[in-house]
């Protein structure tokens, strides 16, 4: 999921785009992009298109935002948005592992009651100081964790730390990545408020790639195809990790333990980017089965 495209709850006109664009993956909002007054009308239209099929047929990774667990909105979008074709809820302000665990419960009660025989994921919203200090022990709480998300605005503004400040914002990112790591889940950047500035969000996104997250979110529909771009494996890179694969192969079958491809030493870690990257290419359909 290279890029993710918001749409606002009560923007139904906006579905049918978004599910149409190049985005990897949708989430539809029902948190800060709709007023406390409508959150009525966006639950029930986000829930209309969920129950007609169009996001489950589109092949995109479909996220639903939901309002937060200490919200009196939360256990309604919870019952509301867990359909069938639904692959994660994006869970906003987690504040402890119990936290994550009564959402996951949540979840699982909704799946039971709207007949969903794929477990739904938890997406978890790293965007708060405590959140940050205890994130990978919010990854490790529940199974149905698959990754964690960055909110620099929610994390930084509060602070009074610059949005755009360089050093905060790559301390944050590794942060974040070192922890989804020490979960095994994937980290998954945040979100860049200046529709305007083209070459800020490529810049960020590079660095959140460089950190080894899985994609960025977008906010606007002029974002999507530099989050794909940015976020797509390089020729050159496909192109190594194939002869690491195939080297890797070769060593194994010969019991060598370390290698050299292409003038570099190769050993276990190295094998499994390398995979990861040939993976990654064959799912965006640059490589063959």
């Amino acid at each position: 999921m290279r890029s993710k495209l918001f749409v606002p709850g009560t923007r139904p006109e906006l579905f049918a785009k978004a599910l149409a664009s190049a985005a990897d993956g949708i989430c539809l909002d029902l948190e800060d992009a709709v007023s406390e007054s409508r959150k009525d009308e966006a639950r029930h239209a986000v829930r209309q298109l969920l129950q007609g099929g169009e996001a489950a047929a589109s092949g995109k990774t479909v996220i639903v935002r939901v309002n937060a667990m200490d919200t009196p909105h939360f256990e309604q979008d919870v019952m509301a948005v867990v359909q069938p074709g639904v692959h994660l809820v994006n869970l906003p302000k987690p504040e402890s592992p119990a936290h994550v665990r009564s959402a996951a419960a949540a979840v699982e009660r909704a799946e039971r009651a709207n007949g969903v025989e794929t477990p739904v994921g938890l997406l978890l919203n790293i965007e708060a100081p405590a959140a940050l200090r205890m994130a990978s022990e919010l990854a490790l709480a529940d199974p149905r964790v698959a990754g964690l998300q960055l909110g620099l605005g929610d994390l930084f503004e509060p602070l009074g730390i610059a949005r755009r400040e360089p050093a905060a914002i790559q301390q944050a990112m590794f942060a974040v990545r070192i922890a989804a790591g020490e979960a095994g889940v994937y980290a998954y950047d945040s979100a860049f408020a200046d529709i305007r500035d083209a070459e800020g969000f490529r810049a960020e996104a590079m660095l959140s790639r460089r950190l080894g997250f899985l994609g960025k979110t977008c906010i606007h529909p002029s974002q999507v195809a530099i989050a794909n771009e940015v976020f797509r494996p390089s020729d050159e890179e496909i192109a190594h990790a194939c002869k690491v694969v195939e080297a890797a192969a070769e060593a194994d079958a010969k019991g060598v333990g370390a290698y050299v491809v292409d003038g570099k030493m190769i050993d276990i870690p190295f094998v499994i980017r390398a995979r990861a990257i040939v993976a990654s290419a064959r799912n965006l359909g640059l490589l063959p089965d």
